[in-house]
């Protein structure tokens, strides 16, 4: 594909036509077979998510948050207030679908709706939640959320450069390594280098059918283990789409 030029035979950018500012991530409920998203509400989650994240054998999956870990109810309750009000970011609670319970929260922050860019942060996702098609299903309506309702151009997603775990849930969730900031961040008394990773508009409709084909019932086997990774059908995505470009 030719370069773009400008009249003093600069390289430019291709062009966005049409484009306006996108709206703000609201208090919507996205829903989904295995969960929903909800906005936070401390009275009427801060209870089922305190004890939703005590329910592991410790509390590591705090390490690299910027909050917690919280010893009593009432410390988790005044925060899960304060980022209730909050707009950006804004706080999502995940609602299991089979019970009723909240059992994680992430965000949609560092919101830039002049330029269509949003970030999904403050994931965090109780062990009731771990390795199992909620979790996926809770970022997948997240992502579905900002590109398709809010019309965004860039879905961003960052962490400590030393999370190995978020590194890979970004990874399989589809996202781009973009690089590392060196010390961008200082929290909990410890300098941070923040990986960034990214999944841009034109990427999404591939990744949405992976999605889809990866939440289908037929893709789970009778104990719920998936059949196909998500990992492996977008490369059957991508394969698919070469062959029919070609």
């Amino acid at each position: 594909m030719s370069m773009r030029r400008n009249e003093y035979a600069q390289p430019v950018g291709e062009p966005v036509p049409d484009w306006s500012p996108r709206p703000l991530p609201a208090e919507v409920t996205l829903k989904g077979d295995f969960c929903r998203l909800e906005p936070l509400n401390a009275d009427r989650h801060a209870d089922e998510l305190y004890a939703a994240n005590r329910s592991g054998a410790d509390q590591r999956d705090w390490t690299y948050m910027f909050a917690g870990p919280f010893e009593d109810p009432q410390d988790y309750r005044r925060y899960a207030e304060e980022a209730a009000a909050s707009t950006d970011p804004r706080h999502y609670a995940v609602i299991s679908v089979g019970d009723g319970m909240a059992v994680g929260t992430l965000s949609l922050m560092r919101q830039d709706p002049a330029h269509g860019v949003v970030e999904v942060g403050n994931v965090m996702f109780s062990p009731v939640m771990k390795r199992k098609p909620i979790s996926t299903e809770a970022q997948f309506l997240a992502m579905r959320y900002v590109f398709e309702d809010l019309g965004y151009r860039r879905y961003e997603w960052k962490c400590d450069s030393l999370n190995a775990p978020s590194r890979k849930t970004a990874e399989r969730l589809g996202f781009t390594f973009e690089g590392i900031f060196r010390q961008a961040v200082v929290y909990k008394g410890r300098n941070r280098d923040t990986a960034w990773y990214s999944v841009i508009d034109t990427e999404w409709p591939a990744i949405e059918r992976a999605f889809q084909a990866w939440l289908a019932p037929e893709n789970f086997d009778d104990q719920g283990i998936q059949r196909r990774s998500l990992a492996d059908l977008r490369t059957a995505e991508a394969a698919g789409q070469r062959q029919r470009n070609s």
